[in-house]
This record gives structure tokens, C-alpha cells and sequence, in this order.
């Protein structure tokens, strides 16, 4: 067999052991996600493998660059690529993207029992200031009022077409013009 034949082989058998499986992701025929652990879980990892061309008669790609995963130490990644790669060369040769997902899901607590979380806060320097935290130097803009469909129908019903009000739209300010000025008298 051929490598492709190995590949669309190897394929088919990922789409059907995987179907319906929200952690397992096809991104190409090439290249596939997995999940594991739960999204909640904090040790809870991506693991991505693409097949180069000569594939399975050569290695992998396998990676963690998934945006998922940053919350893990780049420590802890090397870790978990380098103990997956000694499970690709025992298995050079045949078939591998289930086995290492299935691997890494069945040792995904040895992985990850040094891991903590990598704080994503982001903060601000300025030279001569002290560090500032990029929440509270951020003001939240404030929200304009919004009008509903009917507002702005009514609002251009009483526009011309230049978008200026009609001469005495307002009938109350003429009744107090009137009044003000007051009637002529007939002599």
C-alpha cells in the first residue's frame, strides 16, 4: 500500500470511530484536533497531529499551539510532545492518530500533574509609573441610547428631505409666539 491508501484508510477509520465525538475534530483530511479532558477541567489540553505527505512511514506534526492551550506552561508542552513522540516511534510505520489520542486521554494526569495555570493577565507599563492593570485603565464606553423602529420612523415622518424640521412642527412654541406677540386689531 501506498501512503496515501495508508492515509484515506486511516481516515475513514478516524470518521467512524469518532462520529458524534465533540472532543475530536477533523480541521482537513490531514490534520485533526483532540480534546481531552472536559472544557471546564484546568488540565485540560488540545492536541493537534497532522500528517505530512509521506506519513505513517514518517512522523507526525504533533502540536499544542492551539489557542486552548494557553493557559499551560510552555514546560509542561514540551513535556507532553516529547512523551508523545516516544510513542510515535514505537508505533513508526502503522496507523497512529488514534493511539496517541486515545494515549494522551488514558495518561492525561501523569501529563499534567506538575501543570498550573498560566495567569493571562495583562498589564501595563509606562516608564517612571508603577504597573497598572490594563482592566482598570480601560473605561468602558458608554452605551448610546437606541431607538426602536417605530422612533425612527416617526423621527423621519416629520423630517423634509434635507433632514430639517417643517416650519411650526413644534405647534406648542408657535401657540406661545402667538400669544406673546398677540393678534392684529382690526380699526
Amino acid at each position: 500500500m501506498t501512503a496515501n491508501e495508508d492515509q484515506e484508510m486511516e481516515l475513514e477509520a478516524l470518521r467512524s470511530i469518532y462520529e458524534g465525538d465533540d472532543c475530536f475534530k477533523e480541521l482537513s483530511q490531514v490534520s485533526f484536533q483532540y480534546r481531552v479532558g472536559n472544557h471546564e477541567d484546568s488540565k485540560a489540553f488540545l492536541l493537534e497531529i497532522s500528517w505530512p505527505e509521506s506519513y505513517p512511514e514518517t512522523a507526525p506534526h504533533i502540536s499544542l499551539d492551539a489557542f486552548f492551550n494557553n493557559r499551560i506552561s510552555p514546560g509542561i508542552k514540551q513535556i507532553i510532545i516529547s512523551k508523545l513522540e516516544e510513542q510515535v516511534e514505537a508505533n513508526l510505520g502503522t496507523a497512529m492518530t488514534y493511539t496517541l489520542f486515545e494515549w494522551a486521554k488514558e495518561n492525561q494526569e501523569t501529563l499534567m500533574e506538575n501543570h498550573q495555570p498560566v495567569s493571562m493577565t495583562l498589564t501595563l507599563t509606562t516608564p517612571g509609573s508603577e504597573t497598572s492593570n490594563l482592566n482598570s485603565t480601560i473605561k468602558k464606553k458608554e452605551k448610546k441610547e437606541q431607538l426602536t423602529k417605530a422612533q425612527k420612523r416617526k423621527m423621519t415622518g416629520r423630517t423634509d428631505n434635507k433632514g430639517e424640521l417643517p416650519r411650526g412642527w413644534n405647534w406648542v412654541d408657535v401657540i406661545k409666539h402667538l400669544s406673546k406677540t398677540g393678534g392684529k386689531e382690526d380699526d
